[in-house]
């Protein structure tokens, strides 16, 4: 989620959503996230919503959460469960009697699984307690491979989880430093092995384009991730995030930023190598072993679904309606205490920008855009799309708008010509 949110109105103190967005929520698949607001070290590179124990102490208090009780609401992980079933409490009041069941669950961070798995699996049960899960519902957790074992996962998926997202980042052990992650390369087979020995399916996360990472180097991550069978992977180029430590090593000349002509070059690497070990991409940075191996939670964000984003930070959407709650976990935790919403801002989209959202999101994903969704502005654009090779002929000649290998490295500018900008 993004190190600041957008300008917008203030969310309303009760949380309550339009009518016609309620009424929006028949039309698609319902999912729920989860965040987890908790890292046990901040990764050099990452802006995300997370907070170290020492940054959450105060002065004189223990540094790790676990072994204090906090003065300060919702700034321990043994405050977590209270906190986010209360704004599951909330969700259920506003959704009302339009609240459909549960396709698909996600808990990120952050790091889950610095919580128990009965903490984890609380919140599940928490989820089909108040909205019901769908039979074949999803149920995701991001892990650390260095906070889990055989015996967690196997917890895990006892109390519902069918799938584990694993953030490897990389096999080689100087690009990992620079990343500032500090799991052992080795502990990820182990957490593989342990989450397949479970019945868990697996997804690995990898990070190209590090400084001082080399073609061989990302070639070999590749061939490690491939090795462990997994059957989701998503691969992104490394983003220097303002405000991060990574951030200021560049701007002091420490190491250099990460270089495009180096990434795309990774990315195609990465293409060729995934599909020659039998993965298929389904969204620009998203591949899997098969269609039913792709990540549902996150389809629903790219296909413009529903989600109710529970936590610290974390943003929602419904109908049309987006939001996003107050950062800081105190704050949240004490606005929730106080009977209201813990949203900071909402802002309404008009039909224009749902249409932008929708061809933005949407171009990205293998199964493309129906022409015929598009503006004429749009529709004008694509002989010249498919001129310059960033469109496939063989769908738009079946009526629908797929990215090449180019056209994936060049998708920016495949939106713009698509939105007419």
């Amino acid at each position: 989620m993004p190190s600041s949110p957008p300008q917008a109105d203030p969310a309303p103190r009760d949380g309550s959503l339009p009518r016609a967005a309620l009424e929006e929520l028949a039309a698609g698949p319902f999912g729920i996230y989860l965040h987890v607001p908790f890292c046990r070290v901040r990764c050099g590179y990452c802006d995300f919503n997370t907070y170290t124990p020492a940054e959450l102490a105060d002065p004189g208090e223990p540094a790790d959460p676990r072994e204090r009780r906090a003065a300060r609401p919702g700034t321990t992980t043994s405050d977590v469960d209270a906190w986010l079933t209360a704004e599951l409490d909330l969700a259920r009041r506003v959704l009302g009697d339009y609240a459909p069941r549960v396709e698909t669950v996600f808990i990120g961070g952050g790091t889950p699984t610095m919580l128990t798995p009965t903490q984890l699996g609380g919140l599940v049960h928490a989820v089909r307690e108040r909205f019901g899960l769908a039979y074949d519902a999803e149920v995701t957790t991001e892990a650390n491979p260095d906070t889990v074992d055989a015996d967690y996962l196997r917890a895990l998926s006892r109390a519902g989880f069918t799938r584990v997202s694993l953030g490897m980042q990389s096999s080689v052990s100087h690009v990992l430093r620079t990343l500032d992650r500090t799991h052992r390369p080795a502990n990820v087979k182990r957490a593989v092995d342990g989450a397949r020995a479970a019945g868990l399916a697996v997804s690995l996360d990898l990070i190209y384009g590090t400084p001082g990472e080399s073609l061989a180097d990302w070639r070999s991550s590749l061939r490690a991730a491939i090795a462990l069978r997994p059957d989701h992977l998503s691969a992104y180029a490394l983003t220097v995030e303002p405000g991060t430590k990574l951030a200021g090593r560049v701007r002091r000349g420490e190491v250099p930023a990460p270089d495009d002509d180096d990434e795309a070059d990774k990315y195609e690497l990465a293409q060729e190598t995934l599909a020659d070990a039998g993965y298929g991409w389904y969204e620009v940075s998203n591949w899997a072993r098969s269609p039913s191996q792709a990540c549902r939670h996150n389809l629903g964000y790219w296909r413009g679904g529903h989600w109710w984003g529970v936590g610290p930070g974390a943003h929602s959407h419904i109908g049309g309606v987006r939001w996003w709650n107050v950062r800081q976990p105190a704050r949240y935790a004490a606005a929730l205490a106080g009977g209201g919403s813990p949203g900071e801002g909402r802002e309404t989209l008009d039909p224009q920008q749902r249409y932008e959202e929708r061809v933005m999101l949407g171009i990205r994903l293998a199964e493309g855009l129906p022409l015929d969704d598009l503006h004429e502005a749009g529709r004008e654009a694509v002989p010249g799309l498919l001129g310059d090779g960033l469109l496939e002929p063989g769908p738009a000649a079946g009526g629908r708008a797929v990215l090449t290998l180019r056209g994936r490295l060049l998708a920016d500018t495949v939106l713009r010509r698509l939105l007419g900008v």
